[in-house]
């Protein structure tokens, strides 16, 4: 279906920089972060949380109360009357909560929703649980990240075997991978440009706790690494005969996301620039075939422009989620268009990925980037966990 109802306000919407593994966030609650976070952006924006209807909040990976976390993060941020849900869908976590509410705006069931999408990849929890049937009192346990990147539990493959899968059976080289991550870090340069001027247009500071009466205000990405031609081609491939090196795939991050999904008329007041009107268009899913998780993003992409009624040439803006650079390589060939064109400003494969927020950094970067460009219609897409992907399609302007 094509949305009619449902709209982004402009700069409705914030991340926070990400912020490398085991860094500046590593300690801290990402629901509670996300929760105070979202209350200073409103204030900021003067914007009163009470207008919000329901609380979408995305997570992944588990965290200290989460069994509460829509309900006690609204509390935290200001709306402590509202309902809420929790959703997981690993890497599209963002796009699916993004879709959701616009699904509940179409209908009329929600005037104005917020989806916050929070992660903390550092310290995961482990999770224990009985084994009636093991001996001595053994247990099962689970390390929420570090475990799920290692094996998908369906294929017994790790993420980084479906990358390899991927690129091998398309043909991709080694060269090839290495020449577009030095394009993609170009482009992340391009978000630094003076003093910051295009991530200052959505980036929100995160405040974090140093001590008991000490508290630390983070204003960029965390973690981001240099790199050049010659650096890349000293590394060693992470898999023998591979093309994926560790320069070629992402890092573990720390982050959140907020963004306001509402009906034109909230959209127009909530706004700050009411002549810039965002509308959700359409939205996609896909499921490769297992272990081919890289694939995913094609066909996802396909069904939301399909649905839209647009080509991929009519779209202004892409970005893609890149845990791996053949994420883009497979993307460019499956969809006809340059590699090079897309990911402009910054991908996640640089800047990192805190999983539950990733898609939604991507979704804002790409549409400040079409209000650059002076509007039109811009895509989101990327894999997930399980050889899932999600795509979603908004009209900017």
């Amino acid at each position: 279906m094509m949305f009619k109802k449902a709209y982004i306000p402009y700069r409705g919407y914030y991340s926070t920089p990400f912020c490398k593994w085991q860094g500046s966030l590593a300690n801290e609650n990402a629901i509670a972060l996300g929760a105070k976070t979202s209350k200073r952006w409103f204030a900021a924006r003067g914007l009163d949380p009470a207008q919000l209807d329901y609380l979408y909040l995305g997570i992944t990976i588990g965290q200290h109360r989460i069994f509460f976390a829509s309900t006690w993060a609204a509390a935290m941020l200001g709306a402590p009357d509202i309902p809420g849900v929790t959703l997981m869908q690993a890497c599209a976590t963002s796009t699916t909560a993004v879709f959701n509410a616009g699904m509940a705006v179409e209908m009329g069931n929600i005037n104005t929703a917020y989806c916050l999408m929070v992660d903390r990849t550092s310290n995961g929890p482990h999770t224990i649980w009985p084994n009636p049937f093991g001996p001595g009192a053994e247990v099962i346990s689970e390390n929420w990240n570090m475990d799920n990147m290692r094996v998908d539990p369906s294929t017994g493959l790790g993420t980084i075997n479906t990358a390899e899968n991927v690129a091998g059976e398309a043909g991709f080289t080694r060269d090839q991978a290495d020449e577009l991550v030095l394009i993609r870090y170009e482009q992340y340069k391009q978000a630094l440009v003076n003093d910051r001027a295009f991530q200052r247009r959505y980036m929100f500071p995160v405040e974090v706790k140093i001590s008991r009466k000490e508290k630390k205000l983070i204003e960029v990405d965390e973690g981001v690494s240099s790199t050049s031609k010659e650096a890349l081609g000293r590394l060693n491939p992470v898999m023998e005969g591979g093309i994926h090196t560790y320069g070629a795939q992402t890092h573990p991050a720390d982050g959140n996301v907020g963004i306001i999904v509402t009906t034109e008329e909230n959209a127009r007041a909530m706004s700050a620039d009411p002549g810039i009107p965002i509308r959700i268009i359409s939205y996609g899913f896909a499921r490769a075939k297992k272990a081919f998780m890289p694939a995913a993003p094609v066909p996802a992409a396909k069904m939301a422009l399909e649905r839209a009624g647009l080509s991929v040439n009519e779209i202004v803006a892409i970005k893609n989620h890149n845990p791996f650079i053949v994420n883009d390589l497979f993307l460019a060939k499956g969809l006809g268009i340059d590699g090079s064109s897309f990911n402009n400003y910054g991908s996640s494969m640089v800047f990192g990925h805190p999983q539950a927020p990733t898609a939604g950094r991507l979704l804002i970067e790409a549409i400040e980037e079409t209000v650059i460009k002076g509007g039109g219609y811009a895509m989101v897409t990327g894999c997930a966990a399980g050889d899932m992907a999600a795509a979603l399609v908004v009209k900017v302007g």
